[in-house]
Parts: structure tokens; C-alpha cells; sequence
């Protein structure tokens, strides 16, 4: 049996090697001396521009290399991907200047005599990056560009399903001004993702992918007491309140679900219409369905499993909008939206990775919320309404990083803007000015003059103007009486 005395010897081991860990990481990332300078230095600024100019020159490679791994076609590459990176490259070189620049505290205490205060954005050092698959070239290459403009030396392990377009990403990266030391390009192979957490020189890692995936890399890192930024999809509502325009819902829903056949984190899963246009918005909705073709999904796993919810949300009494059921067929599927879906189906709710949404109606604002919020996967949210002004007084209860208005996923695409996913959707910021600052770390720089606080106890007249001034500050509050328990 173990004893008391063995635990805490184990416990006290364990936490001497953490300390070591911990000591071995400062004492290395101070002495962090990486060719392209500090945090958005010219050099790192000049980097960010040329690689946006070799993504756009190499287009035709990369939408080849993707349209063989995963069928995306080519357009969309274009559209999605490449053109949401190069936007992204360009702002970070006229922007993050500025957002990575020092920054003085202003509004010093008048009693914090002579002593003046910034603070400095500094890396955290190496920062590893486990990429996905869904968007192999737009989600790696921001994350990559962010970490290195912030001044970070950069491990990647790129996905499984699209090793050759990523490789190819990442030798423009490396073209455009990085060496081994600054980009360091690991196995595709899953064993490389378990190996990364566990590799000790780790200040910070980034993670897109499930939810299931995503609680074992954060377990793994804080048992390190390493940050990490994770990004793990959502289980999204379009919601149509009853000034909205259901034809227009119906469209831009329909070209949300099929974006990327349904494998974007921001795809809607569920429409939330009010009931008094809830038979417009269908029968909008049904030639659109009824007209989709099939499209290959990640494997023939994610096949199964759409038409698992689909016949699974039949059963419990929804009707599908493309009339006639789907039939299985390898990896291949069509698009569908399952109008009518009782929440005890699973579809409603469920964690799944393709085009497969479902429409529920309600008629008061408690009902909307409720149903908005099961799952727990709140992400990105589209309300469609004649009156924007009256979302922002939904947000804190909508939850997620994101809400469009009138549109869904396109606006995402602007380059300063962030996402902030929250519960089960992950954590941590990514891209935009607020994913930049997240991938550094803030240092408070003070400097005392000549004319300073005095040090040591005060003198008994200065104590009493210490209390005095102190009660002045207090004047006009009205604290509740002192509650003074007597002693045991």
C-alpha cells in the first residue's frame, strides 16, 4: 500500500521537476534572441506581407493539393481561404505596429511619487500549433502568422488529412523569411500531437479541433501550467425574429450550411424561427434543398453519421426539406435540413461535423433562449431582423464569440476581427487585434526618479494624514456597522 509519507514524496518530486521545467523555460526565453527581432518588428511586419504575396501567387498549388485531399474545390479556396489570409497578412503589416507597441500608464496616484510605468508586449516564446483539416490553408496560416509577428519562435504539427497542402503552406511560410529555428515542421501523424504537448521547451499551444480532443490538450497543459488557445466548434442557431426576412434567412442559411459542405465551426446547426413566418422561411428552404448536389465529406465515418441524424430527427417526426431522403454512399452526402425537429431528436443538439441543420419554431423571447441555449456550443450566432439595434440587448444571453446580423460566417472573414468562443466552444482569443495580444504576454516596466515614495514606517503625524486623507475618500458612503464576534 502506499503511505502518506510516499505520496508526499511523489508530490514533492513532481513539483521539483515542474519547477525545474518552469526555471529551464524562463531562463531560456530570456535569452530569446530570434532573427526577425521583438514582437512586430519591421522585419517580422515585412515577413507577414511577403507571405501573403506568396500564398496569392501560389494559389493554383494549394487549391490543387486541397481539392485532391479533401475535395474542396477551387473556388472556394480562393473565396474561403486564401483570400481571408491575404487580408489578414496585409493588416497585420500596416496594424500590429501599434497594437503590439509599448503603452504608458496614464493616470498615475499623485502619492506614486517619480515614478513613471508601461507596459511591454514580450512572446511567450515557442508556441506549438496543432492544426486541422476543414480550412487546411485560412485557420493554420493565421494562426501561424499571428504567433510569429507576435515575436514567437513556432512549432507546427499540421493535420493527418491534409499533410501535402499544409506542407506546402508552410514552405511558402519558410520562403518568405523563416529558418528552422523560427518554424519548425513536425509529422503529420497523430503520434507528433501527443509528442508536442509533452515536449518540454512548449510555452503556449494552439488547438483547433473537437471538444472531446480539446479537454485532453488543455488536461495536458495545465499540468505544465502552459496557456492555451482552444477553438472547438460550435453548435450554432440562425435565429429569425418575427420582423425578419425569412426568404432572405432561408438563403443565407442555406449558403452557411453548405459553405465547406456543412465542416465550418460556424455552420448553423439549428434555425430558430418565430412561429407566425416559420412556413415562409420552409417553403423558401425547399428548393434549395431539393436541388443540392452530393458532396464527399472527411470519410465515410462523418457519412454515417449525418445520415445517423437524419433518419434518427425522421423518426421523431421532422420533415426534410429536399422531399426524398438521402441514401448512403460511401463519403459522399447532400446537404439537408431536417424543418420541424422536436428537441428530443438529436440532431437538435448533438456534436456532428456536417451539412445537416434542423428548424424549430417559438413565440416568445424565453422559449428562443432556451432552445438557443441547449448544447451548451454557443459559437456563432446570425439573427435576422429589420431592427439590428434590439440584438445588443441579446448578447450576454446568446452567448458565443460572434453575432452577425442579417448575414452568417462572411463577416468572420474581416482581418481585425476576433472570436472569442466560451464553455464548451473552447477558449482563449484568436485572430483579429484581441488573437495578436493573446499570443504575447504583458510586462509592467516602472522607473523611479529622483523625487520617490518615502520607504519604512511613517512618523505618528504621518500616519494621521495617511488616515485622514485616507476618509476623505470615504466621505458620503455609509458602511454598515462592524459585526464584532467575541472570542471562542
Amino acid at each position: 500500500m502506499r503511505t502518506l509519507e510516499t505520496d508526499q514524496e511523489s508530490l514533492a518530486t513532481k513539483e521539483s521537476d515542474l519547477n525545474v521545467s518552469v526555471d529551464a523555460r524562463v531562463e531560456r526565453n530570456s535569452s530569446l534572441d530570434t532573427r526577425l527581432g521583438p514582437p512586430a518588428s519591421r522585419a517580422r511586419r515585412l515577413w507577414a506581407s511577403r507571405f501573403g504575396s506568396m500564398v496569392a501567387a501560389d494559389v493554383d498549388t494549394l487549391a490543387a493539393l486541397a481539392g485532391e485531399e479533401i475535395s474542396k474545390p477551387d473556388w472556394e479556396l480562393m473565396a474561403a481561404e486564401v483570400m481571408p489570409l491575404v487580408a489578414a497578412c496585409r493588416w497585420h503589416h500596416r496594424r500590429a505596429g501599434r497594437v503590439l507597441a509599448d503603452r504608458r500608464l496614464r493616470d498615475r496616484p499623485w502619492w506614486l511619487l517619480g515614478q513613471r510605468s508601461r507596459v511591454v508586449r514580450v512572446p511567450f516564446g515557442r508556441v506549438g500549433i496543432i492544426a486541422t483539416w476543414n480550412y487546411p490553408v485560412q485557420l493554420l496560416g493565421v494562426q501561424l502568422l499571428q504567433a510569429v509577428v507576435a515575436g514567437n519562435r513556432v512549432v507546427v504539427k499540421p493535420s493527418e488529412r491534409v499533410p501535402r497542402t499544409q506542407a506546402r503552406l508552410l514552405e511558402l511560410a519558410a520562403s518568405a523569411g523563416l529558418d528552422e529555428r523560427e518554424l519548425e515542421v513536425l509529422s503529420s501523424d497523430r503520434e507528433a500531437g501527443a509528442a508536442l504537448l509533452q515536449d518540454p521547451e512548449i510555452d503556449h499551444v494552439v488547438f483547433t479541433g473537437s471538444t472531446e480532443v480539446g479537454r485532453r490538450v488543455a488536461e495536458a497543459c495545465a499540468t505544465r501550467l502552459i496557456p492555451s488557445t482552444l477553438e472547438l466548434s460550435g453548435c450554432d442557431s440562425v435565429v429569425v425574429m418575427p420582423d425578419g426576412d425569412p426568404v432572405l434567412a432561408a438563403r443565407v442559411a442555406w449558403a452557411a450550411l453548405t459553405m465547406n459542405h456543412g465542416q465550418t465551426c460556424m455552420a448553423p446547426r439549428r434555425v430558430l424561427v418565430h412561429d407566425s413566418i416559420a412556413s415562409r422561411f420552409a417553403e423558401a428552404l425547399v428548393p434549395l434543398a431539393a436541388g443540392a448536389q452530393r458532396r464527399s465529406l472527411a470519410d465515410a465515418g462523418a457519412a454515417r453519421r449525418h445520415h445517423e441524424l437524419v433518419q434518427d430527427a425522421v423518426r421523431h417526426g421532422a420533415r426534410l426539406a429536399s422531399l426524398i431522403p438521402d441514401s448512403p454512399e460511401g463519403d459522399a452526402v447532400r446537404a439537408e435540413v431536417a424543418l420541424d425537429c422536436p428537441v428530443d431528436a438529436e440532431a437538435f443538439s448533438a456534436e456532428h461535423f456536417g451539412p445537416l441543420m434542423v428548424t424549430h419554431a417559438w413565440s416568445t423571447e424565453q422559449e428562443l433562449i432556451e432552445l438557443h441555449r441547449r448544447g451548451g456550443k454557443q459559437l456563432a450566432t446570425s439573427v435576422f431582423t429589420s431592427a439590428p439595434g434590439r440584438v445588443d440587448g441579446l448578447l450576454s444571453r446568446l452567448g458565443g464569440g460572434m453575432v452577425t446580423v442579417n448575414d452568417a460566417i462572411v463577416p468572420f472573414a474581416h482581418p481585425s476581427a476576433p472570436l472569442a468562443p466560451v464553455d464548451q466552444s473552447g477558449w482563449g482569443v484568436s485572430q483579429g487585434m484581441e488573437g495578436l495580444l493573446s499570443l504575447t504576454r504583458p510586462v509592467v516596466v516602472s522607473r523611479t526618479g529622483r523625487l520617490r515614495v518615502p520607504v519604512g514606517e511613517p512618523d505618528e503625524n504621518a500616519k494621521m494624514m495617511l488616515r485622514t486623507l485616507v476618509r476623505r475618500w470615504g466621505r458620503g458612503a455609509s458602511p454598515p456597522p462592524a459585526r464584532v464576534q467575541d472570542p471562542d
